[in-house]
């Protein structure tokens, strides 16, 4: 055997490879992480002006399809605004820019544990300030849409995404999923045009002002202003989606703020 074969040469061989390929991909992770989080920030971006009706509203097509120009144009009708949860109120004194809901979801001092409710999301526990968006076309004085960041588990994973709802703070405008590792074809039908078409002029809450927004099982009963169709094949994510919906819609969640922000555009209208 040559030298060059000698189990010496091949182990010092394989270990320089090694080396050089771990750093060339942390070099390259690293590199591409300001990229990634741009592309993160884009697709939320997305994803509001979606559940917000913007993008199909102005260009009649999905944000998908529009230039970096085009969101960046329609996004700076949105404003981003801190809310105490418990509360309702808004929150002057941290960076709205800066903050961010889901890592303050994962420390202990920055959230709350979520015990029993009657609307069980499926995560444990839940950010203390969340980060809420309002939509307002320049040059009028009252917002479009106000538009909700919401989460819980489905079957595989958990779902993040954005409800939007209209000026009268009841009735939704849209529902989108930006993050989910639910089954393509039977969950991730949560992404489908056509089901999340449904959910524009249904109902948040019924007549005595509780969560009543709901995934049916089935075909939704026509007329049912509160119901959409089940996803076939996908109970316990549709029923995770209900779940989720009520909870955040609950005084366990944006309940105390859309109080608030109910009672402020009445004094404001002198209603």
């Amino acid at each position: 055997m040559s030298q060059r074969d000698s189990t010496v040469n091949t182990l010092l061989t394989a270990t320089i490879l090694c080396v050089v390929c771990s750093l060339v991909v942390s070099v390259a992770a690293v590199g591409l992480k300001g990229k990634q989080e741009e592309n993160k920030m884009l697709d939320r971006q997305k994803n509001i002006l979606d559940a917000a009706g913007l993008s199909i509203g102005e260009y009649g097509k999905p944000a998908s399809e529009l230039s970096r120009e085009q969101i960046d144009e329609l996004y700076a009708w949105v404003s981003e605004e801190l809310v105490d949860l418990q509360t309702g109120e808004f929150v002057t004194d941290m960076d709205t820019a800066a903050y961010d809901p889901r890592e303050a979801a994962e420390k202990a001092d920055s959230s709350i544990e979520i015990g029993e409710t009657p609307y069980d999301p499926g995560v444990g526990r839940r950010e203390k300030v969340a980060k809420v968006y309002f939509v307002k076309k320049p040059g009028t004085e009252d917002f479009q849409q106000v538009v909700l960041p919401v989460y819980g588990k489905g079957l595989w994973s958990t779902l993040y995404g954005y409800l939007a709802l209209k000026n009268d703070l009841e009735t939704i405008q849209g529902l989108t999923f930006y993050q989910h590792a639910e089954t393509p074809g039977l969950g991730g039908e949560v992404d489908n045009p056509a089901w999340k078409a449904q959910w524009e002029d249904q109902k948040l809450y019924n007549d005595s002002g509780e969560p009543a927004a709901m995934v049916y099982k089935g075909t939704a009963p026509e007329g049912n202003p509160y119901a959409v169709d089940g996803l076939s094949g996908a109970t316990i994510t549709s029923r995770g989606v209900t779940n989720l919906l009520r909870y955040w819609a609950s005084e366990d969640g944006y309940g105390p703020f859309l109080s608030q922000l109910k009672n402020s555009k009445s004094e404001t209208s002198g209603s």
